[in-house]
């Protein structure tokens, strides 16, 4: 059983790699590489699709186009939050929501997802 387990996160760890759209370690400064550990351990779970089979997340995908770019409205939303987001004032110090908010900045636009096709409904036959 134990085995099964290992084989299963051992062949689930390049699919969720694959699927974070973060930039390379190495194209980030110490202050987003500071960011981006932080969004890793508090704003990943709602702000990340982890899975292509992941029915979705909380809060939108983000990016350095996010509140229309402006790092000060970034700081601002995590600091205070949102109607559907906690503030983080009280978790983080003014210096590391800097970090997750240049981190942020340095994301790219998310790939918008292809539609869905719709699922054929018992009792509705095609026009064929």
């Amino acid at each position: 059983m134990k085995r099964n387990i290992v084989l299963f996160l051992i062949a689930a760890i390049p699919q969720i790699a694959s699927a974070q759209p973060f930039p390379a370690g190495n194209t980030l400064n110490s202050t987003q590489k500071l960011g981006r550990d932080l969004f890793m351990q508090h704003c990943i779970v709602c702000h990340v699709r982890e899975q292509i089979t992941s029915a979705g997340h909380f809060g939108p995908a983000l990016s350095g186009q996010s509140l229309g770019g402006k790092e000060s409205v970034i700081v601002d939303v995590i600091s205070n939050g949102t109607p559907n987001m906690p503030g983080f004032k009280y978790v983080f110090d003014p210096q590391q929501i800097g970090a997750i908010a240049a981190y942020v900045k340095a994301l790219p636009a998310p790939v918008p997802e292809a539609p869905r096709a719709e699922k054929p409904t018992a009792g509705k036959q095609s026009d064929d």
